[in-house]
């Protein structure tokens, strides 16, 4: 079942879950459970506010599971991304949720230098403008950290179909870990809808995947769900850096 079939199935939508469907909602709790014992405090979620991301946020916090979280605000993401990112923190004040921001100087004269819109000229100007935005912060979110969680799930890109459930992160030299790996699309949306927990209004409008606004735009039914974002690349180009192609497996 596509996004759009989906979400035009109300009555589907906010039944109660399958037995398989609670059971698989149970491993993610676990999967989360268990990486916070192992590491504590020195493990964060990066939270892009995207469905996927939501269902882990309600996951932490339906669970009471003391995971930090954060939230790289680039400076250029759509309003309805911001007002998600104020309904979570109004929702649940208990996460600790930190926002992380471009260093400004830095922005600033990459973008006196280059202009604002640079990013459509060039893959090299692209990922200098994700470098700066994304990158940059997600370092210093991630400092002194032995771990992180994201959102990722193999079905979203064909950059993501070797995904594990833990992997190395070679470039953050961290353990990163992906509890939705596994998971489909619509299973996302059944718990979503389920539990009644706030999602991006942006994926009512087509938008399967959420990024910067001049860099993220609907996509047709049935389409790649990541063909939305950087739509002037190549297929295979479509990452911004945080989440390499292929990493480093580590043994469950």
């Amino acid at each position: 079942m596509s996004l759009n079939d989906f979400l035009k199935a109300p009555s589907r939508a906010q039944a109660a879950l399958t037995p398989a469907l609670e059971a698989k909602y149970q491993t993610l709790c676990a999967r989360l459970k268990e990486a916070s014992e192992e590491f504590g405090q020195d493990i964060t979620f990066a939270n892009s506010l995207g469905a996927e991301d939501m269902l882990i946020t309600g996951c932490l916090a339906e669970q009471s599971l003391a995971i930090p979280l954060f939230v790289l605000d680039t400076g250029r993401l759509p309003e309805p991304t911001l007002n998600l990112l104020a309904e979570v923190q109004k929702r649940w004040p208990q996460l600790d949720l930190q926002v992380f921001y471009p260093a400004p100087e830095a922005l600033q004269a990459w973008v006196k230098q280059e202009g604002i819109n640079a990013f459509y000229r060039s893959i090299e100007l692209r990922k200098s403008c994700c470098a700066l935005r994304k990158l940059e912060p997600l370092q210093r979110a991630l400092a002194g950290k032995q771990a992180w969680i994201t959102g990722l799930r193999r079905a979203q890109s064909i950059t993501r179909e070797q995904l594990a459930l833990r992997e190395w992160d070679a470039a953050q030299q961290l353990t990163k870990i992906n509890p939705l790996f596994d998971w489909e699309e619509d299973e996302v949306w059944q718990v979503l809808r389920t539990r009644h927990w706030p999602y991006n209004i942006l994926h009512d409008q087509g938008y399967p995947s959420l990024g910067c606004a001049p860099c993220t735009r609907a996509i047709e039914p049935g389409a790649d769900p990541r063909s939305g974002r950087w739509w002037w690349e190549q297929a295979e180009q479509r990452e911004c850096g945080l989440h390499p192609a292929r990493p480093t497996q580590v043994t469950p």
